[in-house]
């Protein structure tokens, strides 16, 4: 069912599995609300008993008074009760949808928003359900019944107060809805900011060493007041919002209740009301002044969350760029035959392939070599659907890759960034996150291909020692290790690497070097390289310039063609490479 994305739109659609409790919590207010908007009337009724010399029914009244107070009390409870139950429920529920559908958005979304931001989007849409049910039920709700109690009364005691009264909620009421509006405008101007400003603060956190490393400190912290300044001003605009609305709503009431006491006291004084009547009304007002006081803080509060909602479901519910065909079944694994047929592919308005076919045969092992924007990365995140492709196909062991489903697409492949994403997780978590239900021999086993075990098992709790945000804990060789036993453990028949030893000094890349030769034994093979030495074994070479083949073959055969390849070779011959 496709998430609404209308902040009341929403609240219903993540309460109605939990209508067990809104329902009777809904009912149990009314009820509570009617009760103590009919307190009043127990002054009446003592009044007129005293007035009528009935003196011990005016007593039982005196002594049932405490009692009905302390079931209205009870009754509050309860809602408190029901009220907590519906508002954890659904806030669980909504962040449990949110972070998932927020997973299923594309490379592309991810690589266009702060982390920090999506966070935040998130926390303002999960506050603002709650803030809905307590809104709704011990605000609104509450209020609306109690007004509907009040008009009642009032219109059997008073005919003209009753008018009157009926008069002031009109007005009241009818100028907050206008000005919420406004104060939604201010609420949702204050959300964004407000979204920035953690974005911007949760990136420079993150990259912390990277501002020490280049004395950035400064700029950054200008940077940071000048969208914090945006935020505190927007902040204090929708602030002053809200105490013009209650200095509005404050002289509504001064002008409605100065002429309900005028005409409350003439129709006393001519007789028309009895004091037991007259005592009943001045305690009904009293009892509902001070609510509708701040019926425009209630509005208002409410035109903020609704703001605040908005405007993180508007990012957050973007509809999903990558998705599986409604009938796409699973990818039947086979030896890992790779086919591009005639692809096109356009990024930000520029041709990265146009009509670019390719055969991979299974088992071979192939490199990508070419200068930076010739297409590299670009045809692993193709081949891993991280994209859609404009036109033309391409086929896995015969089968569209289009047209199966996405997990099953990946689970097929298996890739060693070149920047290795680890979780603030144990390294034994890490190295099984292909392979949840792994042995701990399996993953020993691994890390020691990986040429990972020694290090892992000198660390003071070794496979059981967290790695810190991103792997901040360990040095670049050993998270590069950790990725490679990952892949190792995940088998599967497709292996990409993405320069994957580039982080490893040159006596751990011979290491590792053996470790990958017995990892890509049977499997189809995708290697991204500059380093062109980790390329010399690799049955073919292909070199991509424009998004084009410019050159295919061996690494010997590349070399006699004196082309692109060969001057790559060249430049890195005399350095580092052994010959």
């Amino acid at each position: 069912m496709k998430i609404p994305s209308s902040p009341f739109a929403f609240f219903i659609f993540v309460t109605r599995p939990y209508l067990r409790f809104a329902i009777p919590a809904t009912l149990v207010v009314v009820i509570a609300a009617i009760v103590g908007q009919s307190l009043p009337l127990f002054y009446k009724w003592i009044i007129e008993a005293i007035e009528g010399g009935e003196v011990t029914t005016a007593l039982w009244l005196g002594l049932l008074f405490p009692a009905v107070v302390f079931i209205e009390s009870m009754l509050w409870r309860v809602t408190g009760v029901l009220g907590m139950n519906w508002s954890i429920h659904i806030k669980q529920h909504t962040s449990d949808l949110l972070v998932a559908n927020t997973l299923e958005q594309s490379h592309d979304y991810f690589s266009n928003r702060f982390a920090g931001s999506l966070l935040n989007k998130m926390g303002n849409v999960v506050g603002g359900m709650e803030t809905f049910v307590h809104d709704f039920l011990w605000s609104i709700l509450g209020l609306v019944v109690s007004i509907i109690v009040t008009l009642y009364y009032l219109f059997t005691v008073d005919f003209h107060i009753g008018w009157i009264f009926f008069g002031l909620l009109v007005v009241l009421i009818g100028v907050n809805l206008m000005l919420m509006s406004g104060k939604q405008v201010r609420s949702r101007d204050q959300a964004m900011l407000g979204s920035l400003l953690r974005g911007k603060i949760a990136d420079m956190l993150s990259n912390a060493s990277v501002i020490r490393q280049f004395t950035g400190y400064t700029n950054e912290i200008k940077n940071m007041k000048e969208t914090s300044v945006l935020w505190r001003d927007s902040h204090a605009r929708s602030w002053l919002y809200s105490e013009w609305t209650q200095l509005l709503n404050s002289f509504i009431l001064f002008l409605f209740f100065g002429s309900m006491m005028y005409v409350l006291i003439i129709d006393w004084n001519g007789n028309t009301d009895s004091v037991a009547e007259l005592v009943f009304v001045l305690a009904l007002i009293t009892a509902l002044t001070g609510r509708l006081v701040f019926v425009g803080r209630v509005l208002n509060g409410l035109a903020k969350t609704i703001g605040e909602v908005e405007e993180g479901l508007v990012d957050l519910l973007v509809s999903h760029e990558i998705v599986d065909q409604p009938d796409a079944k699973k990818l039947q694994t086979g030896p890992g035959a790779i086919q591009w047929n005639a692809v096109t592919f356009e990024y930000e308005a520029t041709k990265v392939f146009s009509d670019f076919s390719l055969t991979i045969p299974a088992g071979q092992r192939l490199g990508l070599v070419g200068p930076s924007g010739a297409g590299k990365s670009t045809f692993v995140s193709l081949l891993l659907r991280q994209y859609d492709i404009e036109s033309g196909s391409i086929d896995i062991d015969g089968q569209n890759i289009a047209t199966v489903t996405q997990d099953s697409l990946r689970a097929a492949i298996a890739v060693v960034p070149q920047e290795p994403a680890l979780f603030h997780r144990t390294i034994r978590e890490n190295i099984a996150y292909g392979k949840p239900d792994a042995t701990l021999d399996e993953i020993i086993d691994v890390a020691k291909k990986a040429y990972a075990h020694e290090f892992i098992a000198a660390l003071p709790l070794g496979y059981d020692t967290l790695v810190g945000e991103r792997g901040v804990k360990l040095s670049g060789g050993q998270k590069q290790r950790i990725a490679i036993a990952r892949a190792m453990l995940k088998n599967a028949p497709i292996l990409v690497l993405d320069e994957a030893t580039s982080a490893l000094d040159s006596e751990s890349e011979v290491e590792i070097q053996k470790a990958l030769h017995i990892l890509m034994v049977g499997k189809t093979v995708i290697a991204i390289a500059h380093r062109l030495s980790t390329l010399r074994e690799m049955d073919r070479i292909i070199v991509l310039e424009n998004g084009a083949i410019a050159e295919d073959g061996t690494h010997d055969t590349l070399l006699t063609y004196g082309g692109i390849y060969a001057r790559l070779w060249a430049h890195q011959a005399g350095g580092f490479l052994e010959t």
